[in-house]
């Protein structure tokens, strides 16, 4: 290239780049060189040696750029040559060997094939077990990089590597003289250990030997004779080879003390070189929830609780620092913020607003990365793409590596950054690798505790959060913290805040919750203090995870209050990424446990509350028509008429967010956009798809704030669904969906909302209107995004019923055609959406009368309940429970035309279909139960009387009772118990006389009596009080049989293993008792000698059970028991009266002790419940 820049500028033009060589012509030196080699025979005169010696020198310093063309076979080929060109005898030329091998593979990233793999490890053991001992630490970075990705293919020479006797066993043991050769064995174990996919795992006995060796070589101190920089690279390896076994997915943790061992080094290891920092560890770390001893030596605890952030340098001085920096080059960059942070890519690194997470560190739990940091088969060489603008965030703590101190110690620093940064990664994985219930019970280990007073702060992740130089370490830490915070609601929700310090323990509620307060504190410090965007991002992440996790119902107040105020400078951050997390921590804020009163406030406030402090931080928001440049149409001048007046002061959250999402981006805040469009007027699209998730959580949390913009959040949805892009159209119909949910929420008949301050049904009206004569049918059509459509199947579920009867009749036809259309899409998602959505509209009161839709609607769900999808199989079989619950409604009516219209003949298929779906999985099961039970109730005489509908009723019932009996879950069983109650309820059935009548009662009696769920019992109690005649209870044997197991279940209704049980005795005794006196209303006079001898066994215990029954409050169960006393009181006045009329055989004494036995329940009752009630039995009687 030189000659012919030269030449150029000989002949006068300009001077030109020259062509670039092609990959064959990049190669030409190694293969000319790789010829001369191959040309060689084994020689061992002095020429000859020599002539080698100068060919491996050449092969060493050759050029080897990017896309060399070299073939990774000839490299292989040539390295074998080599080997048989070199004997063992010769140490000198087996040094320089190892060097070339170590330098090709790792420069040309090059994994040596398996034949020839065979023979370069023979090869390398051999020289480790005959050369001389100064020749070790060359031929173990050869071997190193030859067993990288390679561990599965070494499985015969494992005994000699790693056996009792094995070369790296001897090489890495304490007693090993040489640092550097301990350190390289340590580093090919490593290497040895790292998995890759689809090839198999190191064998179980052998990574127990690596694990073992890696953490004892954690556990032991830096002796003398070693020094700093070769201690934190034999660190780093022994850190990195425990995570490559961990990530293997094969290393279980299983032993207390295994897992102890490991965390105890990975909690001293991670903070290993931190300035003004050192800690002791006891070898074993166990299970407990209280604070553990931290071991620091008095003399370090200079700081005070309020130094606990880094300490702010004065700017000229940071400036001054910083331009010292920039001449040493940028060297120092690399050491200072680790290996590498990611920078986000304008255009390509998409961010999933949906999980709140971009693109982590690339230390923590990156595989493909080399060990020690070093190339493809893991030298040690330093990674230098750390940009220069990213270095100027690093915080000024950093400027610790000075001039002052020298080159050496700044490396030194670096290479400390490095083994906290790898502990860290390590710590990642070990959570990854075990259950969160195990890991709970080391969190006061890692996780901040509020310090008493006097007492110093305990080490934890958030010491390194908040005092570690570097930016990346404050990363990873944070990353960690999340890990350990993700789904950890469970654990976190036994806090409980208290002021009563009186008491002589701190009980394990309070401490949880004052380590919740401890990480708010210390997070929105480390927010504050942080200067580097990309650890900006971990912190508000971390935060977002904390958020929501916490039960703030169950602490006090000002915790949410104090993280909404710090994070709102940071919506109008420079870096797109900082801007998202803010969101989707406001979103985090808005969505946990709600409706918070606390958050309500905060909603409420003023727009500019908070933001004063930060101009270029504060959102620039004007009246509430701000974003719209001029009226789309009548709706919203309406809209302002009929909208209720809910609050006057508007929400800034939605104001904002809807900003986002319509207005064109401003340019103070338009950097570091990744993942918006090239040229795009808008805000970036993960910062307008997070906008657009923080107002459905508004809407699904606070909805009464909502409900005020709800005209304009349907203009913006309306601009969402008709852009291109997918992904905010997909956003958009979510929350159109959330905003119907919350409107349907408001007309429930158990909604608390007053009935002024409901949304009026003609702006639902307008609403739905807007929307349907938009772009939503076009994204119910859109057929290449499945997505979209399922979504805007949701949505269109989430039409309120008494606004979808006042929609225009051909939007009506139109969302009913749509549905019925896409029924028969191909794709499961849109199929099992469609499914769910019918399942609703046939609930409609405006629709379910209509025959005909009706019908198409049965015929559209019993195609899908074909599906091979269960997911499909599943929304199918609940629509065709909501369908048969509106042929019941259709029952009840006065109007018989309904029934009689209806297919016979469709009627049948449905029975069909739902005694198939019976027999699916559980979630078809339930439902599909559920829909035979009212199926059987609808059936008309006409219908029982055919011999096509015998057969078919016979099997449904079969179904019924097999379904009550079998071990499956507890919905499945709940569900056929009450479909057979719904059975008893069709007077057309021949109850009582058919066959199967004595197999229904068995199964019910058998469930009552030995179901571990009490709801199951509930509801079988209440199948069996269903029946209105007692010729329905058939024989004497078979009433008796059911009075005997009700009064046995009464006697066991307390008796459960499970406590959560207990909740529900009460509610099985009110039903069993509703039961049994229905029996009584109903007994015949050969009943009575079986209901005595029951009496005279468990009188008193019935009698005192029943009493129970009359005086408990008037909470209505789910089997609806009689609401009052006075009904419960006349139920048992029923019973005695139809006792009483009950004609007995003459000297028959049954008769009269029942009737003393409920007469005496009434007198104990009356005489107890006071004069008002004793006086009401007197008027009755």
């Amino acid at each position: 290239m030189a000659a012919a820049q030269v030449a150029a500028s000989l002949t006068g033009g300009p001077p030109q780049e020259a062509p670039r060589e092609s990959p064959l012509g990049q190669g030409r030196g190694f293969r000319c060189l790789s010829a001369r080699l191959c040309a060689l025979h084994p020689d061992d005169s002095s020429s000859g040696r020599t002539e080698i010696h100068l060919l491996f020198d050449q092969l060493i310093s050759e050029s080897y750029g990017e896309g060399s063309g070299v073939a990774p076979e000839d490299v292989s080929t040539l390295l074998v040559q080599a080997c048989r060109l070199v004997p063992l005898s010769q140490n000198h030329l087996v040094s320089k060997l190892s060097q070339l091998i170590h330098h090709l593979l790792n420069t040309l990233q090059v994994i040596v094939d398996e034949q020839n793999l065979d023979f370069l490890l023979a090869y390398t053991i051999s020289a480790i077990q005959q050369c001389s001992s100064w020749t070790h630490m060359q031929i173990l970075q050869a071997l190193a990089a030859l067993v990288y990705c390679n561990g599965s293919k070494c499985q015969k020479y494992l005994p000699d590597l790693l056996g009792k006797s094995g070369l790296l066993m001897k090489l890495s043991d304490l007693a090993q003289s040489d640092p550097e050769v301990r350190r390289a064995a340590i580093h090919c174990m490593a290497n040895l250990c790292l998995s890759v996919p689809g090839q198999p795992y190191l064998e179980e006995p052998y990574r127990n030997i690596c694990f073992q060796a890696f953490l004892t070589t954690l556990q032991t101190p830096k002796s003398s004779d070693m020094d700093d920089i070769t201690f934190c690279m034999l660190l780093q390896n022994s850190l990195k080879g425990i995570q490559s076994l961990l990530n293997g997915g094969k290393m279980k943790l299983t032993q207390t003390d295994e897992l102890g061992a490991l965390l105890a080094v990975l909690k001293k290891t991670m903070f290993h070189g931190l300035p003004g920092l050192n800690i002791e560890m006891p070898m074993v770390l166990y299970p407990t929830p209280l604070p553990q001893y931290d071991g620091r030596p008095p003399v370090k605890l200079q700081q005070t609780e309020s130094s606990t952030s880094r300490p702010a340098v004065n700017k000229k001085k940071k400036s001054k620092v910083k331009a010292k920096k920039i001449q040493q080059g940028e060297e120092e960059e690399e050491e200072s913020s680790g290996e590498r942070e990611v920078a986000p890519v304008p255009g390509s690194g998409r961010l999933n607003p949906h999980k709140g997470d971009t693109q982590c560190p690339s230390s923590l739990g990156v595989q493909s990365l080399p060990l020690a940091g070093s190339g493809a088969a893991g030298k040690d060489r330093v990674s230098s793409s750390f940009s220069s603008s990213s270095w100027k965030r690093v915080s000024s703590s950093e400027s610790d590596y000075s001039d002052a101190e020298g080159g050496m110690q700044s490396k030194v620093r670096s290479y400390q950054a490095k083994v906290r940064q790898g502990a860290l990664a390590c710590f990642l994985s070990t959570i990854k690798s075990i259950e969160k219930k195990v890991l709970y019970g080391y969190w006061s280990a890692f996780v901040p505790d509020t310090p008493e007073l006097g007492s110093p702060q305990s080490v934890s992740l958030m010491t390194l959060t908040l005092k570690d130089p570097s930016p990346k370490t404050r990363a990873c830490a944070l990353q960690v913290l999340s890990a350990i915070l993700e789904g950890s609601k469970q654990f976190l929700s036994v806090a409980e805040d208290t002021s009563d310090h009186r008491r002589a323990f701190t009980p394990f509620s309070v401490m949880i919750a004052s380590s919740i307060k401890e990480l708010h504190r210390c997070l929105l410090l480390a927010l504050v203090a942080e200067s580097s965007s990309q650890t900006l991002t971990q912190i508000i992440k971390c935060l977002a995870n904390l958020v929501s996790n916490s039960p703030y119902n169950r602490l006090k107040l000002s915790l949410l209050t104090k993280v909404w105020n710090q994070i709102k400078p940071y919506i109008r951050h420079k870096d797109v990424n900082v801007r998202v997390c803010s969101l989707t921590l406001l979103g985090a804020i808005v969505s946990t446990h709600a409706p918070l009163p606390e958050v309500q406030l905060l909603l409420q406030q003023p727009c500019s509350s908070g933001l004063s402090n930060s101009s270029s931080a504060t959102p620039h928001l004007s009246p509430p028509d701000w974003w719209k440049k001029a009226p789309s149409g009548p709706f919203l001048e309406e809209a302002a008429i009929s909208s209720p007046k809910v609050s006057s002061e508007p929400c800034w959250l939605i104001r904002l967010c809807i900003s986002i999402v319509v207005l064109p981006k401003e340019d103070s805040c338009s950097g570091s956009d990744a993942g918006s469009a090239g040229g795009s007027v808008y805000e970036p699209f993960p910062l307008r798809l997070e906008a657009l998730q923080v107002l459905a959580h508004l809407a699904r949390g606070y909805f009464s704030m909502t409900q005020v913009y709800l005209m304009e959040l349907g203009e913006v949805i309306y601009k969402c669904l008709g852009e291109a892009d997918p992904s905010v159209q997909l956003h958009g119909a979510k929350l159109l969906e959330e905003l119907g949910t919350g409107l349907i929420q408001q007309y429930k008949p158990d909604s608390c909302v007053a009935p002024d301050q409901r949304v009026p049904v003609t702006l639902v009206v307008m609403f739905w209107t807007m929307m349907l004569n938009g772009p939503l049918p076009r994204a119910l059509q859109n057929s290449e995004h499945p997505t979209l459509q399922a979504s805007a199947c949701d949505a269109l579920s989430s039409i309120l019923p008494e606004a979808f009867s006042d929609l225009p009749s051909d939007r009506q036809i139109l969302c009913i055609t749509v549905l019925l259309g896409l029924n028969d899409s191909k794709n499961r998602l849109v199929k099992a959406a469609t499914s769910r959505a019918l399942g609703v509209y046939v609930l409609f009161p405006c629709l379910r009368q209509d025959v005909i839709f009706v019908a198409d609607t049965a015929n559209a769900i019993l195609m899908s309940l074909q599906d091979k999808s269960v997911n499909v199989r599943a929304k199918a079989a609940w629509s065709l429970g909501n369908l048969t619950d509106t042929l019941i409604v259709n029952m009840e009516t006065p109007d018989p035309s309904f029934q009689e219209e209806f297919s016979g003949l469709l009627l049948l298929k449905m029975l069909q279909s739902a005694i198939e779906a019976s027999k699916d999985k559980d979630k078809v099961k339930s439902n599909a139960v559920r829909s035979l039970g009212n199926l059987l109730h609808f059936l008309r005489p006409s219908h029982i009387e055919k011999p096509i509908f015998a057969e078919i009723i016979e099997e449904a019932i079969q179904t019924l009772i097999s379904t009550v009996l079998i071990e499956a879950a507890m919905k499945v069983r709940w569900n056929a118990c009450y479909a057979m109650g719904n059975v008893f309820k069709n007077p057309a059935l021949p109850l009582g006389t058919a066959p199967w009548t004595s197999q229904a009662y068995n199964a019910l009696t058998s469930v009552v009596t030995s179901c571990k769920n009490f709801k199951v019992r509930i509801r079988s109690a209440a199948a069996l009080s269903i029946p209105g005649k007692r010729e329905h209870y058939g024989s004497v044997d078979q009433y008796a049989q059911i009075w005997n197991a009700l009064v046995t279940a009464l006697q066991k209704s307390e008796d459960t293993t499970d406590f959560l049980e207990f909740k529900y005795s009460t509610s099985l005794r009110t039903q069993i008792c509703q039961a049994l006196i229905h029996l009584l209303s109903l007994a015949g006079a050969s009943d009575l000698s079986c209901i005595r001898e029951t009496l005279d066994l468990n009188g008193n215990m019935v009698q005192s059970y029943i009493l129970q029954f009359l005086k408990s409050g008037t909470e209505r169960d789910d089997t609806g028991a009689p609401h009052s006393p006075q009904e419960r009181d006349q139920m048992v006045r029923t019973a005695l009266e139809h006792i009483s009329s009950v004609q007995a055989p003459a000297g028959d004494t049954a008769r009269k002790a029942i009737m003393g036995f409920l007469e005496e329940i009434l007198t104990i009752y009356l005489d107890s419940s006071g004069p008002q009630v004793a006086l009401l039995g007197l008027t009755d009687r």
